[in-house]
């Protein structure tokens, strides 16, 4: 008994034809989105490398050369010279101080712009919090040496107080160099914890309240581990910033103390000795990547 429907004879062969005019699975149509993915990528790519892949290679390139042709001389200079290997022990030591006295300050900012400051003023808070960006890297450590001069602001005020009968020696120390580099990252900490805080819902706090437990130990058990995060990111940001500076260890440290970026600058500058600063610039390029890893592991595992 026919239905009245007619079957068309070529509808077997209808997918195979399909597959070879203009839809989404032909691969006609799957070329012409690999090509415009690849133009839509290229210039990022040609970025890359252009100015990374090839100067690091370059640069890579440059540090086994010598005189005599291909040596590792460089790097063993960095392990046998005490001076060298001291200027990386000191940029690790001042990063490492900047970074935790920045966390220790930045944490309770953010709290209070994330917690205390009315909705409608955390943006203007926000806006001077993030002031210091705005000035320049220079003005602002000049700024500084005039501040811990041993006639500027902080020594008159010791002083004028009774605090301390003479000026002390401020500037062109390590703690004016700590106090720069915090000056500026603690703003940095500041704005990804607060990130962090405000993405934080209330229901966990809800349910730790119905749980018994009090204000520090919400903070304790609930808050401060999931704000970690955030404080990793700063952390890493602020580790990678201090340790490459060259600007402020210059200008508020006063040459008295030795670090990487100031002795890769002598090499250059005085020496003129670019394949030994090509191979100091990659070991501080290691211990960057280093600290990345350490990060990168430890945030995975938080936040599994």
């Amino acid at each position: 008994m026919s239905s009245g429907v007619k079957l068309n004879p070529l509808a077997p062969l209808l997918p195979h034809h399909a597959a070879h005019d203009g839809s989404p699975s032909s691969p006609r149509s799957r070329g012409a989105r690999t090509v415009q993915q690849w133009a839509l990528v290229s210039p990022a790519l040609f970025w890359t490398i252009a100015f990374f892949v090839l100067p690091f290679l370059a640069m890579g390139f440059l540090s086994v050369t010598s005189e005599g042709g291909l040596t590792l001389s460089n790097y063993a200079q960095f392990f046998t010279n005490p001076s060298y290997y001291r200027a990386m022990t000191n940029s690790l030591e001042v990063t490492a101080m900047v970074t935790v006295i920045s966390i220790l300050l930045a944490y309770p900012f953010a709290w209070i712009l994330a917690e205390q400051v009315p909705e409608r003023w955390q943006r203007l808070a926000l806006l001077l919090a993030v002031l210091p960006f705005w000035t320049s890297y220079v003005v602002r450590s000049y700024s500084w040496l005039l501040v811990l001069a041993e006639q500027g602001v902080v020594n008159d005020a010791l002083t004028g107080t009774g605090i301390l009968a003479e000026p002390v020696q401020l500037a062109n120390t390590r703690a004016a160099t700590v106090i720069g580099f915090v000056h500026f990252f603690v703003m940095l900490l500041t704005l990804t914890i607060f990130a962090n805080l405000k993405q934080l819902s209330p229901s966990y706090r809800k349910a730790a309240a119905d749980l018994g437990a009090g204000p520090l130990q919400v903070f304790i058990h609930v808050i401060l581990p999931l704000t970690i995060p955030g404080i990793m990111v700063g952390a890493f940001l602020t580790f990678v910033l201090a340790i490459g500076d060259y600007i402020t260890p210059q200008i508020l440290g006063g040459n008295n103390e030795l670090l990487m970026p100031q002795l890769i600058m002598l090499q250059i500058g005085r020496r003129g000795d670019f394949p030994l600063a090509s191979a100091l610039s990659l070991i501080l390029m290691g211990v960057v990547t280093i600290a990345y890893i350490a990060c990168a592991r430890w945030l995975k595992i938080e936040r599994a």
